[in-house]
């Protein structure tokens, strides 16, 4: 099931992997790329710092304590560093930091998008699923919901709809009921792994997962999977939207970039050789459509059988 998706690619990322071995360069590289992408923000009008803090400078404990099952037992892969914080997504920092973060990495995926292109990019995933399920969802969870910016679009493409979030970071959790508060919405916010979510069988029109599988080892994206095939009623629908392993982007990315991008990324060579359609219909769905929305991602819609 793991088949490469691009030789050179292949061979570029096992120099790179060599570089982060050493710790000093991957926590340089890790510094790295985040200064570069609060330039980036900055340089489109995101005030990356000022947003975070004023969140930062909040008392969190209403929401904490709302959202929080103490009782959770987190996988051993999540607890590590992703996206230059060395606690990972266990931490306010993290948390806080969300909203700007997708901002800045997307405001270069078209050209003159600016600081829409986080805007962009969803409604380019919204308007596939419109295109592609006939009936529109009624139940949909939003599996890997993080601060809810997903759960939130969607309920925006599907306002009839109950939406269900599902993330196993507790501090995302309480950023993403603080922000439905301030939104006036209500979505069902529910701290849980992906691969367990204690959720009844067959009570999902639409499980979505957004951004997510390129974040996972392989064994956690398949166990998702069956999760999701579980959750669905019959002829539901599993939809992603994710890195495109196949977008020349990658291929060509300069070495200096790719080092920058997996030093934030720790399971991306897994995700970038996973052959998805086999471990969807692995996992008990239809042969899925792939439909590039972006020059970088692609969606991808199957359906429980």
């Amino acid at each position: 099931m793991t088949v490469a998706t691009n030789t050179n690619l292949g061979l570029a990322s096992r120099l790179v992997n060599g570089v982060l071995s050493i710790k000093p360069l991957a926590n340089l590289a890790k510094h790295q790329a985040r200064e570069m992408m609060i330039k980036r923000a900055e340089k489109i009008g995101v005030h990356w710092r000022e947003e975070a803090q004023a969140l930062l400078a909040r008392n969190w404990d209403t929401e904490m304590q709302s959202v929080q099952n103490p009782n959770l037992s987190y996988p051993k892969y999540y607890l590590t560093s992703f996206h230059a914080y060395e606690q990972g997504n266990m931490s306010w920092e993290a948390a806080t930091e969300v909203g700007v973060a997708a901002r800045a990495v997307h405001a270069g995926i078209w050209p003159d998008a600016g600081a829409q292109g986080d805007a962009k990019l969803r409604q380019s995933y919204h308007d596939i699923l419109k295109a592609q399920i006939i009936h529109e969802p009624i139940d949909i969870l939003d599996l890997g919901c993080s601060v809810g910016m997903s759960s939130f679009a969607m309920q925006n493409t599907y306002p009839q709809a109950k939406i269900t979030g599902v993330d196993l970071s507790p501090y995302f959790l309480a950023v993403a009921q603080y922000q439905s508060q301030q939104q006036n919405r209500k979505i069902n916010w529910v701290h849980a792994a992906g691969e367990s979510t204690g959720l009844p069988s067959a009570s999902f029109d639409l499980v979505s997962i957004f951004l997510v599988c390129h974040e996972l080892p392989q064994t956690a994206t398949m166990q998702i999977f069956r999760e999701a095939k579980r959750l669905l009623r019959p002829n539901g629908h599993l939809a992603i939207m994710d890195m495109n392993p196949q977008s020349e982007i990658y291929a060509k990315m300069p070495p200096y970039i790719l080092t920058l991008l997996k030093s934030t990324e720790p399971y991306l060579d897994q995700y970038f050789s996973l052959d998805i359609s086999a471990a969807l219909v692995e996992a008990g769905f239809a042969v899925p459509t792939i439909t590039c929305n972006s020059p970088r991602h692609r969606t991808i819609i199957a359906k429980a059988i």
